[in-house]
């Protein structure tokens, strides 16, 4: 398959330059839930998008509803006051689509129509109210912006209501169910905790019921359950804090319910920078998890960052967009609007390729983003570009990416500006979510990165091709032309001897000129 092929894998013509992907580049999203109202304004070009605008207010709009069947009168005000902001912010950044929607407080409240209305009448903003199982199915299609073809169950919970949806791989969604399992709604019941507790474990029933397979994993999706994910991190330790993508088992989950209702609330919130709004739904929370856990029986519990908002995204998404890889994507977004020279990386991939030629599909795309990325930090300080380049890929708004290949990622592209992680303020402990052998692996990439961009600045493979021999331990760089033979200098030398010490094998130059006076 030819260069020019735009079918040419993940290295195909980039989605983002064409029109139906800037017509993405500002989405803005209200989302007007229970307990917060959020404005979120996505740069969508690239199939996982970045947050150009990312603004949360909590104003407890379902608060009390349990009594009085109406919005809290304080919420509203603070709503109105928050919308307003937002309305005249979208216009200030010329926000094309505008869309706003509302969930289960604004569609049970009686007196929603009227905040609606208002609203209206206050900002231009037009209220679309989602019901359960448009909201169930808009959360699932945010999990699969950052989960492609995911398989499973999602579980979004908000302050008033509760969704579930299947997730029924390539990009379908199934069967999907609303609830009032919700923080918000379960304070307001009367009988104290035991009382509350039973109503949970019959709701719970009564929706596991209509989803009668365990799944092998399941989503979870809403700030309650983040919130209790960074609990889990901070009493296990957990050297990389990014929740997307972050995964627990039910054992764990079990073990920090424990430990929520044994310790100090406040010391939690503290530790874990959580808001005491946020703190104050979390206890209730985690009961409901507790009971779903224990029905449900998923094998893999994971966080998404992505929800409502980034579904409403995915609605705007062509098809071929939806289906093109999140991380390499990215990646090439960042490398044609930050690298030196845009369109080196699949250059650098092809040179590198013959190092990995027998790894299997999900490793060969971490070397291609790895290739694609390896250059957009450039403009770093050089004393510390390879600990930028780390934390860049480590902690990046990216997509399709466990928190092992995130370390993967972010150790190659460290290597790729350094030979060794002395005085970079690499954490050690980070290494634990990887294997040693994939260590090596991450090292050597970087090293071959390394060489690569040395070597030759345009197309290197026009220069020379790598061959490694894992049976006779060799590596052969065989030079192809007269300006290969210029470009091995010194430096070049010593970097390819650098990578082939970091394989273990005998670096072998084939056609070089001698570098002796």
């Amino acid at each position: 398959m030819g260069d020019t092929d735009p079918d040419f894998g993940p290295f195909g013509l980039p989605l983002f330059d064409g029109p139906e992907a800037r017509s993405l580049a500002r989405v803005g999203v209200i989302d007007i839930g229970s307990n917060s109202v959020r404005f979120v304004v996505f740069d969508g070009a690239a199939r996982s998008p970045a947050y150009y605008f990312n603004e949360k207010i909590l104003c407890g709009l379902g608060a009390g509803f349990a009594e009085t069947g109406r919005l809290n009168p304080e919420g509203r005000v603070r709503a109105l006051s928050a919308l307003k902001r937002f309305a005249v912010l979208a216009r200030e950044m010329d926000v094309t689509p505008m869309l706003t929607v509302a969930t289960a407080a604004v569609r049970d409240a009686e007196d929603g129509p009227d905040f609606r209305a208002e609203v209206l009448s206050h900002t231009g903003l037009e209220i679309r109210v989602l019901d359960g199982a448009e909201e169930a199915r808009l959360s699932a299609q945010g999990v699969l912006l950052g989960w492609p073809g995911a398989e499973g169950l999602i579980c979004d919970i908000g302050g008033s209501s509760m969704e579930l949806a299947v997730l029924l791989g390539g990009g379908g969604v199934g069967t999907r169910r609303t609830s009032d399992l919700a923080p918000l709604k379960l304070m307001g019941l009367k009988g104290g905790k035991k009382a509350v507790r039973k109503h949970i474990k019959e709701k719970v029933a009564e929706l596991v019921a209509e989803f009668p397979e365990s799944p092998k994993r399941l989503f979870l999706v809403g700030g309650s359950w983040r919130a209790i994910a960074r609990i889990d991190m901070a009493r296990r330790d957990y050297p990389l804090r990014v929740l997307h993508e972050y995964r627990m088992t039910p054992k764990a989950i079990m073990n920090t319910i424990t430990h929520i209702h044994e310790v100090d609330l406040d010391a939690i919130r503290s530790e874990t920078g959580t808001s005491s709004e946020r703190m104050r739904l979390v206890p209730m929370a985690s009961l409901v998890l507790k009971e779903l856990v224990r029905q449900i029986k998923p094998k893999e519990v994971a966080i998404s960052s992505y929800g409502i908002r980034e579904g409403l995204l995915y609605d705007q998404m062509s098809d071929a967009l939806r289906h093109r890889d999140p991380l390499i994507e990215a990646a090439r977004h960042a490398e044609a609007s930050s690298a030196r020279h845009p369109g080196f990386g699949r250059a650098l991939y092809r040179f590198v390729e013959p190092l990995f030629s027998g790894a299997r599909p999900h490793k060969k795309r971490l070397v291609r983003a790895a290739c694609l990325l390896h250059d957009v930090s450039w403009r770093a300080h050089p004393d510390y570009r390879a600990e930028v380049c780390f934390d860049n890929a480590t902690r990046a708004n990216l997509g399709g990416l466990t928190h092992g290949e995130r370390i993967y990622l972010g150790l190659a592209l460290l290597h790729r500006y350094k030979s060794n992680r002395a005085g970079t303020g690499f954490n050690a402990d980070l290494l634990s979510l990887l294997s040693d052998d994939r260590v090596q692996e991450a090292e050597i990439l970087g090293r071959a990165m390394r060489f690569g961009a040395m070597f030759a600045t345009a197309n290197p493979i026009d220069h020379g091709k790598l061959k490694l021999r894992p049976k006779k331990r060799e590596l052969i760089l065989t030079l192809t032309s007269e300006e290969g033979r210029d470009l091995f200098g010194e430096v070049a030398k010593s970097r390819f001897e650098s990578l082939a010490n970091a394989m273990g094998v005998e670096p072998i130059v084939n056609g070089a000129r001698s570098l002796s006076r």
